[in-house]
């Protein structure tokens, strides 16, 4: 199982060009995953790279809620899968985000890589200089959570 842990500052070149950081290339390279899959955040102003194995489950995950004779569902579905990009990154790490990526997430030439679990954000680097949630709403959306957990 892939896991991405941490929260990395980079730079992007005036191509568009990033390095991966290491400790996810190494995590790509242990489950021997070549090719990434990277699309817009559906909520947020990020990118996402996800391991082409788990974009794969989770299109799967999708499509098995959607009825394929639901025209809304059918767009649902053509909206997630309509703007994706497969990288494979080079020899060296490197990946290039596309300009029309760049402009979406409103990276400029650093960026932020975050590990989620078993996907990549990359944040323009601004946008990640103030938590995503003050202390106090974290802490009570986490003990919401976790005591839901426990009440069912």
């Amino acid at each position: 199982m892939i896991r991405f842990l941490g929260n990395i500052e980079a730079k992007a070149d005036a191509k568009g060009r990033l390095f991966i950081p290491v400790q996810f290339r190494r995590q790509l390279q242990l489950t021997s995953e070549e090719r990434l899959i990277m699309r817009k955040d559906v909520f947020q102003n990020c990118l996402v790279l996800y391991p082409e194995s788990v974009w794969n489950e989770e299109l799967n995950e999708l499509r098995l809620k959607l009825n394929k004779w639901n025209p809304n569902h059918q767009n649902v579905f053509r909206q997630f899968v309509s703007d994706v990009e497969i990288i494979t990154p080079d020899g060296n790490g490197r990946i290039l985000l596309p300009k029309r990526y760049l402009q979406m997430a409103g990276i400029q030439a650093d960026v932020r890589f975050i590990g989620i679990d078993n996907k990549i954000e990359i944040w323009a680097k601004e946008k990640t200089e103030q938590p995503f949630m003050s202390s106090e709403d974290f802490g009570m959306a986490l003990e919401e959570i976790m005591n839901n957990d426990k009440e069912s």
